[in-house]
């Protein structure tokens, strides 16, 4: 007899699952389980799975998401008032020089189309956008198609926008083009070119057979200076430090940077002041002036063009300051130089940081110097801020019947 084989088997290695399912019936039978994972275990037997991205030890937590705010550091990259832009409208297309050809029949004649006109280039104003920063330094327009044979006309160019804020000033060469201070306004920039004609055009009873095809004209090229300024109906006019920043905090809804050292703000700022009647007046907070601004010293003239939109001003002078009233006289010498007339429009003397203790002397000194109106406030504590906002209605509501104009500005 032949000897008897046994077959050997290999061990048979159990998976994960069924290793996991012992171990935890195992368990389950000893009583160390709650009924929730004995629950899933049985679950997991009978081969139904249960799958929760809700449950509370597998969910991942999540917090309400804060919106940070930006310092103003990092907005002096995202504020840009001034750009220089070079636009080149489309090309036109060349157009064709063909002659149809068909079977049978001989003298087809010419049938090549014109080119397409190239495409133009617009400045739009839009209230949606707050910076000039998005504009690139060249902008070129899209050339029109060529023509071709069959009579097929070329497509034209399409036409380029180009997005810019409310009081947008385009100027060439330092003259004033256009002010684009409404919703929706356009000015057509540069004109793109028209397209060349075909052969088809030159058909005529002397000449039945052109071979003459003209190309496209060039489009047009212009190099503009675009320049924001600030849409307000007041502007907030004062030295470095002298509490502009926290004043517009007081009395409006605007929230810019405040800090204890000079030129904290680097861009103006616009807070709207609301009225039970729900009239609203637009305050913006210029940047701080120094001595010799007009001579592009300090941040310079570069935003001193936003206080040319405000109908009044108001002087904002630190009472912390040994000689505020100095400061009364150097802001208007600034304004002077910059743009004659300039500190002449409505305006109101505000005596901030009336909270110290040597406030009230130099406020009795301020008022036996000037003859307009000087409004104590203190931007720390809010004390005679209701003053303000009220005075800043009346000058609203004089510009507006002077003006002969019942409406907002």
């Amino acid at each position: 007899m032949l000897p008897s084989l046994s077959i050997l088997r290999r061990p048979r290695w159990l998976s994960t699952d069924i290793l996991l399912v012992n171990i935890l019936g195992l368990e389950a039978k000893r009583g160390d389980f709650s009924s929730t994972i004995l629950a899933a275990w049985r679950r997991r037997v009978s081969g139904t799975r249960d799958v929760s991205t809700s449950c509370v030890l597998c969910a991942k937590v999540r917090g309400q998401s804060k919106k940070t705010e930006i310092s103003e550091k990092k907005l002096t990259r995202y504020f840009v008032d001034h750009r220089r832009v070079k636009l080149a409208a489309g090309s036109g297309g060349k157009g064709a020089c063909s002659f149809h050809s068909e079977p049978r029949k001989e003298w087809g004649g010419p049938d090549g189309g014109n080119g397409g006109d190239g495409g133009s280039i617009i400045i739009k104003a839009d209230r949606f956008v707050k910076s000039l920063a998005k504009l690139v330094p060249v902008y070129k327009g899209e050339d029109g198609q060529s023509g071709g044979s069959k009579n097929c006309y070329g497509r034209n160019g399409s036409a380029t926008y180009i997005c810019v804020p409310l009081g947008t000033v385009v100027k060439e060469q330092g003259k004033t083009v256009v002010d684009l201070s409404e919703h929706g306004q356009e000015y057509l920039a540069v004109f793109g070119g028209s397209g060349g004609k075909g052969n088809r055009f030159f058909l005529s009873n002397e000449n039945r057979a052109p071979m003459v095809a003209t190309p496209g004209m060039e489009g047009q090229e212009r190099l503009l200076q675009l320049e924001l300024r600030t849409m307000a109906h007041a502007g907030l006019v004062g030295f470095p430090n002298a509490g502009k920043s926290s004043l517009l905090r007081a009395i409006s809804n605007a929230r810019p940077a405040v800090a204890a050292y000079p030129f904290t703000t680097l861009n103006p700022h616009v807070g709207i002041v609301k009225y039970r009647d729900h009239e609203q007046i637009a305050v913006a907070d210029i940047p701080g002036i120094i001595r010799g601004a007009h001579l592009n010293r300090g941040l310079g003239i570069s935003f001193l063009r936003h206080i040319e939109r405000c109908r009044c001003l108001l002087f904002v002078l630190d009472m912390s300051s040994p000689e505020p009233w100095t400061q009364l006289q150097d802001l208007r010498y600034e304004l002077d130089q910059y743009e004659a007339g300039l500190s002449q429009r409505p305006q109101a003397i505000i005596a901030n940081k009336m909270d110290l203790p040597e406030a009230l002397e130099k406020l009795k000194t301020i008022r036996s110097l000037v003859t307009q109106r000087v409004i104590p406030v203190s931007a720390l504590t809010g004390q005679n801020t209701e003053e303000l906002i009220l005075h800043l209605r009346e000058l609203y509501d004089g510009y507006l019947q002077g003006e002969g104009k019942p409406t907002r500005w």
